[in-house]
């Protein structure tokens, strides 16, 4: 896959090869470049949801099993904050710090 651009004021080109276990009858360029588009989608959302929003990467923790936990933790409070009716998970999270009684109600209420 060849991709150009402009990253920090200077254009850019550059090729990328990839694998894929598709057989060749169902990995054509389009259908390849839907699966990158596709990963790269989740993958933004996902990273700007957990690091953005909560901060992952700069979280420190780094020995024993608390990364896992504290990752399996952001998870539950992503599927949680999509729960809430806000513009953004920022605002959601505001709505919750403000409205303590609603962020327990969201804790304790069943799926």
């Amino acid at each position: 896959m060849r991709r150009w651009g402009i990253r920090k004021g200077k254009a850019y080109e550059e090729v990328v090869h990839g694998i894929t276990s598709l057989p060749v009858e169902k990995a054509d360029a389009k259908r390849l470049l839907e699966l990158v588009r596709e990963h790269w989608r989740i993958e933004n959302s996902l990273h700007d949801i957990r690091d953005v929003t909560l901060g992952e990467d700069a979280c420190q923790v780094r020995r024993g099993s608390a990364p896992q936990v504290l990752a399996a933790l952001r998870n539950v409070g992503v599927h949680l904050l999509a729960q809430i009716e806000a513009d953004n998970h920022a605002q959601a999270i505001r709505r919750l710090t403000a409205q303590f009684h609603e962020a327990i109600n969201l804790l304790t209420s069943p799926l």
